[in-house]
């Protein structure tokens, strides 16, 4: 996207971490902004932030993993700004524990909003900025979904959130390849963040009062919250240089942001796994203490 001023962007999650990050940023190019999240109080925190900065704002309540909310989302950006040129597909909770004490509720959820939050933002939004495309050849358009390193890799004990965020990975691969066929004017990105600090490791404080367990949580989903929000709060990156990387990636139009690209070494590892047919290697084997630290654990539970 040669510029962002004046242009309009969509962002899920906008009221904390990479979305409230991105938000100022593009505030700061000059961007209108529609600024969605499902907690009501930081998202009239955050709209006002981004207000004083200069941008007009839209503020949209909403929980992405509802189809019809997204599609909401879709009709008020249209009405108060017309169709948007980045949408940023950012939301997404998290979930640890042993894959099979996943219970269906914890499936519903991280599903929920993690891929279908994604998929609903593609469905709605993608067609609105095709159709602007078709009538317009200065249109320019970008999506970028949120994915995870656990998009390409793996780890233990964080199944249920694997699994959405290897999807993500997937649909925006996919979404990549699609608009390819039909658009030289739309273009997509797929961000795979490390450890940052942001809210993700409280992710619970957002969950819907139907997708709660009545029962306590189990010692390998207590173990993973815990190693997790260690993980995460000691990330020396933040989430305002993750912020700075989508806009630079939305700009000079690149798919992969990874965050920690020291890190893909596992990711290469997986690979060779793949291609050699050998079976699944230690994720652990550079930080062995850490392995050594979540099997004894585990195993105790």
């Amino acid at each position: 996207m040669k510029s962002f001023h004046g242009r309009t962007a969509v962002i899920t999650g906008a009221a904390s971490g990479f979305g409230l990050e991105t938000s100022r940023l593009a505030a700061q190019a000059g961007m209108n902004i529609v600024m969605a999240d499902v907690q009501q109080d930081a998202l009239d925190k955050a709209g006002a932030e981004i207000e004083a900065l200069g941008a007009q704002v839209l503020r949209f309540r909403l929980d992405v993993a509802k189809a019809a909310e997204v599609e909401a989302m879709g009709a008020a950006t249209l009405a108060r700004f017309g169709v948007p040129h980045l949408v940023f597909n950012n939301a997404g909770v998290s979930s640890g524990g042993l894959i099979w004490e996943q219970s269906l509720k914890d499936w519903e959820w991280v599903v929920g909003v993690n891929l279908m939050g994604v998929a609903h933002g593609i469905r709605v939004f993608t067609p609105l900025m095709l159709e602007a495309a078709g009538k317009d050849p200065a249109y320019e358009g970008h999506v970028v979904n949120t994915a995870s390193m656990a998009g390409v890799v793996n780890m233990p004990n964080q199944g249920v959130y694997n699994v959405t965020k290897q999807a993500v990975v997937s649909i925006s691969e996919t979404l990549f390849q699609d608009l390819s066929l039909v658009t030289d004017q739309i273009h997509c990105s797929v961000l795979c963040p490390f450890f940052v600090p942001t809210g993700i490791a409280r992710s619970e404080r957002n969950r819907p009062a139907d997708m709660v367990e009545a029962h306590a949580p189990t010692k390998s989903q207590l173990i993973a919250k815990a190693l997790g929000e260690k993980a995460v709060n000691s990330g020396k990156l933040t989430a305002a240089q993750v912020a700075q990387m989508v806009m630079d990636a939305v700009a000079n139009e690149r798919f992969y942001i990874f965050s920690h690209p020291n890190a893909l070494g596992v990711v290469q590892t997986r690979m060779e796994d793949i291609m050699l047919g050998r079976n699944p290697s230690d994720p652990f084997k550079d930080r062995p203490q850490i392995g050594a630290q979540l099997r004894e654990a585990t195993r105790k539970a």
